[in-house]
């Protein structure tokens, strides 16, 4: 769906799955919101406010996105269900869970794509608010560097990962954001992980839930999972998907150019938090009529697929 107005999901849809890191088994429900109201979270087990879904509200960002904290209400691994609400062109969407995990489903937003084709999309009577990008943004560490620049329309992303195992190695890719491109190219990538990894993480309580049915698991030599790889380079597709997810937490999408090398969940949200702390690096503007608007009003929140032809 293309269009100048905000949009919606049609009807209400349920997914279940387990959490990645804690295991659990956790049910989610996405329902159709009103426009303005952008994407929040609501914790059914717990009795406490919606949790807008904003990069001010990020509480940790280290093996995955999580929007507030998850004893108080907040829900963690974020990344994928926003990555696929962005990835469609969704605005508003209320994101209902009975646990402090988004389930990971497959590891990739495929899923989540599926359960909205279900209900449908629904545009509401309201101009769509985006965040321009007027200026560079660079944030570099001893890690990468990841960097927003001005662009001409939509939001431009080129994700570049280069890893030591030689199953991975150096890998790019690139893609204008819009819902064709990202049913196509990105939402089936899934999640992955190093074998070697496994009991440091087992360790601290992490990746409980984690198996070869919802992680591409590297070994020194090959890759785990009996079926494959979905794409060649599925690794640096699930990473601009993550990428995705995350820049969604500008509370409205982005128009610019997205670069990142070696790149991560913490680091794309402290872009985030480099752009609005310049008010000269951005303006919010209606997409039709294009017109700015002042900075205040941005506020706190703002299928089928087919086998890998590459």
């Amino acid at each position: 769906m293309k269009t100048a107005r905000q949009t919606t999901i049609r009807d209400a849809v349920q997914l279940d799955g387990i959490g990645v890191h804690s295991g659990a088994a956790v049910s989610v429900t996405l329902h159709p919101a009103e426009a303005g109201a952008g994407i929040s979270f609501l914790r059914s087990d717990q009795d406490h406010a919606e949790i807008p879904a904003v990069f001010r509200n990020v509480s940790s960002a280290d093996l995955s996105t999580v929007i507030g904290k998850p004893e108080r209400g907040g829900v963690a691994t974020v990344e994928h269900l926003m990555a696929a609400l962005a990835g469609l062109g969704i605005d508003n969407c209320l994101v209902e869970v009975d646990g402090p995990e988004m389930p990971i489903l497959d590891g990739s937003a495929a899923p989540f794509v599926a359960a909205i084709d279900q209900v449908g999309i629904a545009a509401l009577d309201a101009p769509r608010r985006m965040v321009k990008v007027l200026k560079s943004v660079v944030l570099e560490t001893e890690r990468g560097v990841v960097e927003l620049h001005p662009h001409d329309r939509g939001l431009r992303l080129e994700v570049e990962i280069d890893f030591d195992n030689a199953m991975i190695g150096r890998q790019v890719f690139g893609m204008d954001l819009e819902p064709g491109a990202f049913r196509r190219d990105v939402a089936r990538a899934r999640t992955f992980g190093f074998m070697q990894d496994v009991s440091k993480l087992w360790a601290v309580n992490k990746a409980l839930g984690a198996s070869l049915e919802n992680t591409v698991v590297v070994g020194d030599d090959r890759i785990l999972n009996p079926e494959g790889l979905r794409f060649r380079d599925e690794f640096v597709r699930h990473k601009l998907l993550d990428a995705v997810g995350d820049l969604s937490l500008a509370g409205a999408p982005l128009i610019g150019r997205f670069r990142s090398y070696r790149g991560g969940h913490r680091m794309n949200v402290k872009l985030l938090e480099a752009l609005f702390a310049d008010p000269s690096a951005y303006a919010i503007v209606d997409q039709a009529p294009r017109r700015e608007r002042g900075h205040a009003d941005l506020g706190v929140a703002v299928a089928a697929y087919g086998p890998d032809a590459n």
